[in-house]
């Protein structure tokens, strides 16, 4: 270390240590953070419906992709990290960005045509399968039945009157489990790194899904509160609770983390209501509760044997 920056971190550790302890600055807590993203993930979403009416849902999604993009090249510049990645690493980044592209159509194409909560419930579905594939055990198949069961409550009543709607909300949960596998791979470096990838797979997203949204988009680009709104969107639903996830997972417990994303589908369903004045029937907080039962329940590979970890 240059002796001189030794030099100021010694005077800066003296000067705290005159400080009382009551009076140092405290360490944002780990769940204010997760709170915070879990509002996030679906406030923004929240706003993209109230913005159809205006501009299509394609075109909404296309922005949101366009401004999280837009953010995130300012902000880290991923492109000259992704130039030293392997040959492996770069067509994992364009997977995951093709996959974001798709995700968030068929996301935006079910919430316009659904509940936020019910669109909500049913992305959860898939990645519970997939740890109940991935680690099988009596509590992961207790977790699957029990967000299935939720799920078919959600869909029995109301699926032959929206069926597309619910074709898109299960290619977005289909969608979800690869974002997921493909989202471990680009963390696997630790730290930044994970952020970098996701930008540059931002950037691809926002390429990829040019052709289907752009032309939906034009209405926003001759009004600038509309582009203002949906750079908004952008940032509340893709900027926001990732960053805030990242600064979540490093404090806090595995499993804790886990149980925490059970409260997702009571989020989206109560910003549906507070927001969009989405009044869920009994059936459906009946069912969002057995979804939620389901995440708080399962258990991924590798996170048995953490629970001691310290915050």
């Amino acid at each position: 270390m240059d002796p001189r920056l030794a030099a100021c971190e010694f005077s800066r550790m003296e000067r705290m240590a005159t400080v009382p302890l009551a009076a140092r600055p405290r360490p944002f807590p780990p769940h204010l953070y997760f709170a915070m993203s879990a509002v996030f993930h679906y406030l923004g979403p929240a706003f993209a419906v109230l913005l159809f009416a205006r501009v299509e849902p394609l075109g909404v999604a296309w922005l949101r992709i366009a401004s999280a993009a837009l953010v995130f090249a300012l902000w880290r510049r991923p492109w000259r990290y992704a130039l030293r990645l392997s040959a492996a690493d770069r067509w994992t980044i364009l997977a995951l960005g093709g996959v974001l592209a798709l995700m968030n159509a068929t996301f935006y194409l079910a919430i316009d045509r659904l509940p936020l909560g019910t669109v909500g419930a049913i992305e959860f579905l898939g990645p519970i399968g997939l740890a109940a594939l991935g680690m099988r055990t009596a509590r992961n198949w207790l977790a699957l039945a029990s967000a299935a069961a939720g799920v078919y409550l959600l869909t029995e009543v109301r699926i032959a009157g929206e069926l597309l709607g619910y074709l898109f909300a299960f290619a977005n949960c289909a969608l979800f489990v690869l974002y997921v596998v493909l989202g471990h791979r680009i963390a696997a470096g630790g730290g930044w790194s994970g952020i970098d990838r996701l930008g540059a797979a931002m950037l691809v997203a926002m390429v990829a899904a040019l052709p289907i949204g752009i032309a939906d988009a034009a209405p926003a680009f001759r009004d600038p509160v509309l582009l203002a709104a949906g750079a908004g969107v952008g940032i509340a639903s893709s900027v926001i609770p990732y960053v805030c996830d990242q600064l979540a997972i490093a404090r806090l417990k595995r499993a804790t983390f886990a149980l925490l994303l059970s409260l997702l589908p009571a989020t989206a369903t109560l910003i549906g209501l507070v927001v969009l004045r989405q009044v869920p029937s009994v059936a459906d907080l009946l069912g969002i509760g057995l979804v939620v039962a389901g995440v708080a329940v399962h258990r991924e590979a590798g996170s048995a044997g953490m629970d001691d970890r310290a915050d």
